[in-house]
């Protein structure tokens, strides 16, 4: 007779993982989950306090950044680019996180390398000031390449009816702030690679600046839930700076008939980017990567004194009556 095992898939080593992490997701737990690892479900109690309470979802996962994780033998980190790619796009709309589920994928599930994955998660939550309530994990061999594995993250947040659409409060004459990227953070790995490793020939022992480039591409998502609450107050509106830069991710906050003026030399750009930008044209850089910005924050002139004092927000520009970004 045949086993599961047998088709590569085993239940026991499954269900092992799920012990080996249980105390790492309940060091997650706030009092609002209900019950703990192991049921259908997560259960989430909805925070009170709140007038009129709409829950969002986000859902991402860290692209071919992975890969780089995988081929190095690198874990740690990568749990917090899932995590954070889900929160911050929540804070754009005033959510904050209050729950978050993962799935994890492989040909064949190797124990170590997905405790290390699911810590980072772990680790992330907690700087994301949401807790880790399930999650899936699946063996899939055919699917995947041994030693090949995915990952995909879900996020819940709450905000005010009214305060979702931010739109209606960005202004003409409202100063652009950006909170600085850790580098890359999850968007832009399939040319940053096809760049770095098949027309530079570098290697990830390779130095910029004194660090290696493993280093340097493996830096994890900045998580801006703590930026988020300590300056809620005196910001219009957010935009997380994703695939498609501050191009495409900036017009996504303005009504019609506004836009943005962005000065270069204002941007804290890593080294890193300019090393990529040798071989990539500059308006598909910044089509491309965020170029060390990782959340813009859009700030009433009266506001931006509050901003800069309480976080390591900088000024970038403002807000015009022109559609579109201007790079000056």
């Amino acid at each position: 007779m045949i086993s599961y095992e047998d088709a590569g898939v085993s239940i026991d080593k499954g269900n092992s993982f799920v012990e080996s992490i249980k105390p790492l997701v309940k060091d997650t737990f706030d009092k609002n989950v209900l019950g703990g690892i192991g049921s259908f479900s997560g259960a989430y109690a909805l925070p009170s306090g709140y007038k009129n309470p709409v829950l969002l979802a986000a859902t991402d996962g860290v692209g071919t950044k992975l890969k780089l994780a995988i081929d190095s033998k690198r874990y740690s980190s990568i749990g917090q680019d899932l995590v954070a790619m889900c929160v911050n796009d929540l804070l754009c709309n005033f959510a904050k996180p209050m729950f978050f589920l993962d799935y994890y994928a492989s040909a064949k599930l190797e124990l170590e390398a997905a405790k290390e994955v699911i810590a980072g998660i772990a680790r992330a939550c907690k700087l994301a000031e949401c807790s880790l309530i399930g999650g899936e994990t699946a063996e899939m061999p055919g699917l995947y390449k041994e030693g090949d594995f995915d990952l995909a993250g879900f996020a819940v947040g709450m905000a005010e009816a009214e305060e979702i659409d931010r739109r209606a409060f960005v202004k003409n004459g409202d100063l652009l702030l950006a909170l600085p990227s850790s580098g890359l953070h999850s968007n832009g790995y399939s040319l940053a690679r096809k760049v770095l490793f098949e027309e530079l020939k570098l290697s990830f022992d390779d130095k910029i600046e004194g660090k290696s480039l493993i280093d340097i591409l493996l830096e994890p998502t900045r998580i801006y839930v703590k930026d988020f609450v300590k300056l809620k107050p005196f910001i219009n509106a957010l935009a997380h700076i994703t695939g498609g830069g501050l191009l495409e991710n900036l017009p996504r906050i303005f009504p019609r008939g506004i836009g943005a003026v962005i000065r270069k030399h204002h941007l804290k750009t890593q080294e890193i980017f300019y090393t990529i930008g040798q071989m990539v044209d500059e308006n598909e850089m910044y089509r491309s990567f965020n170029m060390g910005v990782g959340m813009v924050l859009v700030v009433s002139s009266a506001n931006v004194s509050k901003v800069l004092e309480n976080s390591d927000a900088f000024i970038i520009g403002e807000v015009v009556l022109n559609e579109g970004v201007i790079l000056e």
